[in-house]
């Protein structure tokens, strides 16, 4: 079999791939650009879940699906929780069982909620710069965002641009870019406030754009000037010659800024990305072509589900999830006990339920506690379709081969309406309900329809249609000496699947040697580690790759303030020789 089918990870490029002779390529024409990421060149090596088990003996598929719904139909609480280890679509199926027997679903974000909030604050929407857009720019602005590790295929794009970095690692790209400025953690937000500031005083404001579309932008000059220029630049690691430089390089060019997921993982995080929206507003960034703010978009944004959940529907926060409050857990696509914050407390809770049931590919902290494990079948495996946040497209997912391993969601869904008598479609015809929301491009390809083109072209969408400016700004940061912690995802693991690293990364000045063993602590728990040297960080942070195994003990289970999502940096760390 050779047809074009899509990657199914929750990532910036959702790659097209041809699988060929048993192999996996990357699609040559397109985004793709002929080479995949080393998840994806790795695949089928990584070993998977390929037996059903059941209190640690292996049983058939046909006995695994006999407990479940053996379990199922005893009266109890019941709680579905499902992250997104496979992105598409068709994956929120089960949630259609799960709703119909009036089970406890989640919502919230452990990734990228608050920045969502602060966009939809103050844009109406949150819409993207797409690749083609992007070719398009002259500038690009990678705020708190590592091309090389989370979008590689956005490299071919950047050729003979000028790049601007603003990050507390000096990435690869940053090393390599025309002004880097080597920010403190959660320091974003006020040197936004400061770019916007400078932009009056130098009289850059695009005026013409904010009287139409940001009328309230002197109100928020007002509020700019609240910030003491030079305490808060020494504070955050920057200076007035990085304004000076970044305005230079922007000033007369079309300017794209990427921002990362690091930059909201904060208490505050949607006023961090309303900052620098602001400052997009003010030099007139959006509805134009080659120029925008760009963060992750809403993938599912013009697609109604057919999974759609009844108002009455339960459900509790992702973030902070109670699991002993219930009977029964129904993890699907997850790995809760390492990957949701304050991992003590998670476990604690895991171990007070009476049924875990996992159903995954791969075997990782939760499998490990589980009492009914269910192999799931990978994307190769079965039909799919899927959306992104980094474009417009549709990706049609075509089962590439057969395997005997594992069950599809839909195939698991089935099996359970139909002991419930629950009615269910085909999965042909909820396919083509998510098809029916795309069209063909010029170009043949498959497009969301009703899109922008280019983002915000036609406005804002909030009541007013203006874009509304932050009114305050939180001053109230923590002074404390201990060091930032950074959760970065890792160039070999897609959060805690696959080669996950297993060091803790500090500054040479720190005093560590190469290796040595090393306990990190916070107020939420502690986790032993080895270090290794970076000079790419700065002095006063701490680094441990999201997916590192024991990082969540020492996350906090606060929410942002908005968006319902993990503050996983806002946290302070100390280190203690052992």
């Amino acid at each position: 079999m050779n047809t074009i089918t899509a990657c199914p990870l929750d990532c910036y490029d959702t790659c097209s791939i041809i699988y060929t002779d048993g192999k996996l390529k990357g699609l040559t024409e397109g985004f793709t650009h002929g080479f995949l990421c080393p998840h994806l060149n790795h695949y089928e090596t990584f070993s998977r879940i390929e037996q059903p088990r059941f209190k640690g003996k292996i049983i058939t598929m046909d006995e695994a699906l006999t407990h479940l719904s053996g379990i199922m139909k005893q009266n109890q609480k019941i709680l579905h929780y499902r992250g997104t280890g496979n992105f598409a679509l068709m994956q929120e199926v089960t949630d259609h069982f799960f709703s119909s027997i009036g089970a406890t679903l989640t919502n919230g974000s452990l990734c990228d909620g608050a920045g969502e909030a602060g966009i939809i604050a103050g844009r109406g929407h949150n819409d993207i710069m797409t690749p083609q857009q992007i070719a398009k720019s002259e500038v690009v602005v990678f705020w708190g965002r590592n091309p090389h590790t989370t979008s590689s295929h956005f490299l071919p794009l950047l050729k003979d641009k000028k790049i601007i970095v603003i990050d507390p690692i000096k990435t690869k790209i940053a090393q390599a870019a025309d002004l880097y400025v080597q920010i403190k953690p959660h320091g974003d937000a006020e040197f936004a406030m400061l770019l916007s500031r400078f932009l009056f005083i130098e009289g850059a404001v695009d005026e013409e754009f904010v009287l139409e579309h940001a009328s309230e932008y002197e109100e928020f000059y007002e509020l700019t000037q609240t910030i003491r220029i030079k305490a808060v630049l020494d504070n955050i690691g920057a200076t007035l010659g990085d304004i000076g430089k970044f305005l230079e390089l922007v000033k007369g060019k079309k300017v794209a800024i990427l921002c990362g997921v690091g930059i909201q993982k904060y208490l505050d995080g949607a006023d961090v990305m309303r900052a620098i929206d602001a400052f997009g507003v003010l030099f007139g960034l959006f509805g134009k072509e080659g120029c925008g703010v760009s963060y992750l978009g809403s993938s599912k944004r013009g697609i109604d589900s057919p999974f759609a959940l009844t108002c009455k529907t339960k459900k509790v926060s992702k973030v902070d999830t109670r699991f002993g409050d219930f009977d029964t857990v129904f993890i699907q696509g997850s790995n809760p006990a390492n990957q949701m914050p304050n991992t003590s407390r998670v476990v604690e809770e895991l171990q007070k339920v009476e049924n875990i049931i996992y159903f995954g590919l791969y075997e990782n902290q939760t499998s490990q506690m589980a009492d009914l494990i269910i192999p799931a079948k990978t994307f190769l495996e079965k039909n799919d379709i899927r959306t992104s946040y980094s474009t417009h497209y549709m990706y049609e997912m075509p089962r590439q081969k057969v395997s005997e391993i594992g069950i599809s969601e839909y195939e698991l869904t089935k099996y359970l309406c139909d002991a419930f008598d629950i009615s269910l479609k085909n999965e042909e015809d909820y396919i083509a309900h998510f098809r029916s929301f795309a069209a063909k491009n010029e170009e043949g390809i498959l497009e969301v329809k009703g899109r922008e083109q280019i983002a915000y072209e036609n406005g804002f969408t909030t009541d007013d249609d203006e874009f509304l400016f932050l009114e305050e700004l939180d001053s109230d940061r923590d002074e404390s000496d201990d060091l930032y912690l950074l959760t970065c995802k890792s160039a070999t693991s897609l959060n805690s699947q696959f080669k996950v690293n297993d060091k803790v990364y500090l500054h040479p000045s720190l005093g560590y040697e190469e290796n040595q063993l090393v306990e990190v602590s916070s107020l939420s728990g502690t986790v032993r580690l080895h270090v290794a040297l970076d000079e790419r960080l700065r002095a006063d942070c701490v680094l441990i790759y999201s997916g590192t195994s024991g990082i969540n003990h020492l996350t906090t289970s606060k929410k942002s303030y908005e968006g319902n999502s993990a503050v996983y940096e806002q946290n302070r760390v100390k280190l203690t020789t052992i």
